[in-house]
């Protein structure tokens, strides 16, 4: 799949809002691949793929994680984290995509252990392209331009201290992932 029918794609796909979120993370991933190295083609893929099922039915997409074998306890969190694994499932059916897009794209909302570079880019950018508006963006634009480890610990941190005030349950995959960054040499 090239650029320009991911584009096509995802203009057809997402509502107004989400799709200029998905340009600003586009925007973002590849300042950051060309930054840290990275193929910045599979990064500007990844990231205006990132949402492709973010408005997919969520009963479809539970029964998509039941068919695939996906970890079950995803359907014991919230919806949101869906998308990702979803999204990248069926994207994997319908088109021809390298595996670093596909696995940048499932681990998106959630990060995983020992993710790719290109994976830590699309989790970052995700968090902090321009559209972003939250307390501590700012502070995660910095970090993102110093150190992309430093980064994903970073949004890591503020997505659980953010579940932690709403008084959610954290998947535990997220928790792992923030362990294992923590304790990376």
């Amino acid at each position: 799949m090239t650029f320009e029918e991911a584009h096509e794609l995802i203009k057809q796909t997402l509502p107004e809002k989400r799709y200029i979120h998905t340009l600003g993370v586009v925007e973002t991933a590849e300042r950051m691949a060309v930054q840290y190295g990275e193929n910045v083609e599979e990064a500007r893929l990844a990231a205006m793929l990132h949402d492709y099922a973010k408005y997919f039915d969520t009963e479809e997409m539970r029964q998509v994680v039941i068919e695939e074998g996906l970890d079950s306890s995803l359907l014991e969190y919230g919806d949101e984290l869906l998308h990702a694994p979803v999204g990248a499932i069926l994207l994997a059916r319908q088109y021809e995509l390298e595996e670093t897009v596909l696995s940048a794209i499932r681990n998106h909302t959630t990060g995983e252990p020992g993710m790719s570079c290109l994976d830590q880019i699309l989790f970052v950018a995700d968090a902090i392209e321009p559209n972003r508006n939250y307390p501590g963006v700012d502070r995660l634009r910095v970090e993102a331009a110093h150190s992309l480890e430093g980064a994903v610990v970073a949004t890591l941190r503020q997505t659980i201290e953010f579940l932690l005030k709403k008084s959610v349950r954290i998947f535990p995959l997220t928790i792992e992932t923030y362990n294992d960054f923590v304790n990376t040499p």
